[in-house]
């Protein structure tokens, strides 16, 4: 009954942010002045963890996301890279429908919401067990990595906060595969430019071997939940209630290698 509630509430923020919610210019330049400025806000944490509310649903009170990868792991993002995605969804610079309801004003105000709800996010804790992937051709993706990644990503995958890089270290090996491949076709829209040139030679062997990699970045050890940790300002959760789909990964496969320059 209570995953049923949730669902209701979902679908009513969505039939309000579509029908007769107020609209956002869909474009890179709205959801640029957005981001700036929020991140040039004072952000109020306890706010954010009210805002978290509707968050937690699918992405766990925790921010780890589920490790088949349908949701990803939050928790620890970068600040700034939290606030720049919400904004882009806001604009619809970034194709994603089943968050864009919840990033509409009618669900996250403005400016100062994103920035209030980004700050939580980013100050708790990771999972100690993200989903990594089958371990084949490691060194190979640790190559690829520091060839191609490293300069922008980081080392250790901890992303830049002040050109907005994503951290990827600790992610889901499942939800890094599926959005690098949405970088490479141009599904996602809002992916930098020099990103999307440089990854169009990269076969299959290449983008599962390299997100296996990543999915292996560990993050420091500050910034990982003890074991058996839950998010205590979500005491009464009921997880038991989250689809099995959320639940449970399906066991990675290593498509067959491809021709290089081939999609």
């Amino acid at each position: 009954m209570k995953h049923r509630k949730r669902i209701i509430t979902g679908l009513t923020v969505f039939l309000s942010a579509v029908v007769g919610g107020p609209s956002l210019a869909a474009t890179p330049d709205k959801a640029r002045e957005e981001a700036e400025l929020a991140i040039s806000l004072e952000p109020d944490t306890n706010n954010g963890k009210q805002l978290y509310r509707i968050c937690a649903v699918c992405h766990t009170p925790e921010g780890w996301g589920t490790p088949n990868g349908y949701y990803p792991q939050i928790a620890g993002q970068l600040q700034s890279v939290i606030i720049k995605q919400l904004a882009d969804i806001r604009a619809r610079n970034r194709d994603n429908p089943t968050m864009y309801p919840f990033s509409m004003p009618s669900s996250l105000g403005g400016a100062q919401e994103m920035a209030d709800v980004a700050a939580y996010v980013s100050q708790l804790p990771m999972t100690p067990h993200n989903a990594v992937g089958p371990g084949r051709d490691l060194d190979y993706g640790a190559e690829l990595y520091k060839k191609e990644c490293a300069e922008c990503h980081g080392d250790n995958g901890e992303g830049d906060s002040k050109e907005h890089i994503p951290l990827i270290q600790g992610q889901h090996y499942d939800y890094l595969v599926r959005q690098f491949r949405w970088i490479q076709m141009g599904k996602r829209r809002n992916a930098d430019a020099k990103m999307v040139k440089q990854i169009r030679r990269f076969t299959s062997r290449d983008i599962h071997v390299v997100m296996d990699y990543v999915s292996r970045l560990r993050p420091p050890q500050e910034k990982i939940a003890k074991a058996g940790w839950r998010n205590p300002d979500f005491p009464s959760f009921d997880r038991h209630s989250m689809p099995s789909l959320m639940r449970h990964r399906p066991e990675p496969s290593m498509p067959p290698e491809r021709p290089t320059g081939q999609q």
